[in-house]
């Protein structure tokens, strides 16, 4: 797995506030760990991007004023409306003790059932896992080439090896289903062919409405 060192400023949350940190260009962070007390401290929101605009897990080597730490990030806060980071929380990994994050998933392949025309529907594109630092995954490939229409692979078909994975067995990663396409057609022409049928028996139906008025004025 990559490891990124990110170049840290220190911040004193009582002389400059988040609002200002931001719109000098930086971002708000802090980091914590079972065995560190919490650092408070700013990073440029450029240096952050080759860490979340991204589908790879990363470690993260925060260094500031000569001391470093080992970290992932734990928790990222963005702008409801400009989409930017205003808040990262990163975590500090500890040798010989296990930590939960989520990790993305990357498939591989393209299913023999897609190929025949089938669709393939991804229903998860990440996990909650543990494990120790130095078994994190950058992501988890998962091959999909082997699937034929009506097929599915499930959280119980993967194999990690020391990585514990938060999710039901039976919970399914990707499923190949018959083509949605032809069902709908299918289902117009049924519609089609029961308005024509109604359209024939409301015109029977109102002729012989007619016919029982004309007896009456004969009457």
């Amino acid at each position: 797995m990559d490891v990124i060192t990110l170049e840290a400023t220190s911040r004193d949350v009582k002389k400059k506030g988040a609002r200002a940190v931001r719109r000098e260009g930086n971002v708000p962070c802090v980091l914590y760990g079972r065995h560190v007390d919490p650092v408070v401290f700013q990073v440029t929101e450029k240096s952050l991007k080759p860490l979340i605009y991204t589908n790879e897990t990363h470690l993260v080597n925060v260094a500031m004023d000569g001391d470093s730490w080992d970290c992932i990030i734990k928790d990222l806060v963005f702008h409801p409306v400009t989409d930017r980071p205003i808040h990262v929380d990163f975590q500090v990994l500890q040798a010989g003790e296990k930590i939960t994050l989520t990790v993305p998933i990357k498939y591989l392949g393209t299913p023999i059932g897609q190929t025949e025309g089938g669709v393939t529907n991804y229903a998860v594109t990440e996990l909650e896992i543990s494990c120790l630092p130095k078994d994190i995954p950058s992501h988890i490939d998962v091959d999909v080439s082997g699937l034929n229409v009506n097929e599915a692979l499930h959280v119980s078909d993967l194999d990690l090896e020391d990585i514990e994975i938060h999710a039901l067995d039976r919970q399914t990663l990707v499923a190949v289903v018959p083509p949605r396409a032809e069902e709908v057609v299918e289902e117009e022409e049924g519609i089609l062919l029961e308005g024509e049928e109604g359209e024939v028996l409301e015109g029977e139906e109102g002729e012989e409405a007619e016919g029982g008025e004309e007896d009456e004025e004969e009457a």
